[in-house]
């Protein structure tokens, strides 16, 4: 069993890679998509995955227990690849539809503690092989505005989180890999 996690910023080829991966495993796909269909942008994001995607994988939609989905259909036999950890934590951080201030202290939604520490414990836990997907947003300039800190912030101790558990972490910028660890 192997835990990657794939880390690169938007359209980096961070998701062809994990997809690659996936593919050269050999193990029959479970592909776990976190997005949600929430505009014509994100339409458009969502078919150009679904169009590389291979027609024999398996595909689970999921947008917040990813940890119960983890629990769920990993198997010591096959691989399950998670596209995408941010979008997830989007997911999450939106969750309860309540708006945010643009400065001062934001209140984690009641879903966020629960939620990431099961999806950590799934991950710790997973019997076959995981791909994570996840984007790196920590490495501009620090946002303005409290709701998006609380996200960089966040999604950066998500990152840090996922990497100590998985045996490789691959950075991808340009369509390159970098192997970071394993």
């Amino acid at each position: 069993m192997t835990r990657t996690l794939i880390i690169g910023g938007a359209r980096s080829g961070k998701s062809a890679h994990a997809e690659v991966l996936a593919t050269a495993s050999g193990k029959p796909v479970v592909y776990i998509a976190t997005a949600q269909a929430g505009d014509v942008e994100m339409q458009q994001r969502i078919a150009h995955h679904r169009e590389r995607r291979d027609g024999l994988w398996q595909t689970v939609e999921e947008t917040l227990a990813l940890g119960a989905v983890i629990e769920k259909y990993s198997r010591a036999d096959n691989l399950l690849l998670a596209d995408c950890l941010t979008v997830w934590l989007s997911n999450l951080l939106f969750s309860e539809h309540k708006e945010f201030p643009e400065v001062g202290a934001i209140d984690a939604p009641a879903a966020f503690t629960a939620q990431r520490a099961a999806f950590l414990q799934a991950l710790e836990n997973a019997p076959g092989d995981v791909i994570l997907v996840t984007n790196e947003v920590g490495q501009g300039i620090v946002p303005q505005g409290a709701i998006s800190r609380w996200f960089v912030d966040e999604a950066g101790r998500l990152n840090q989180a996922a990497a100590a558990i998985c045996d490789r972490a691959v950075l991808v910028v340009a369509g390159l890999p970098l192997s970071l660890k394993g």
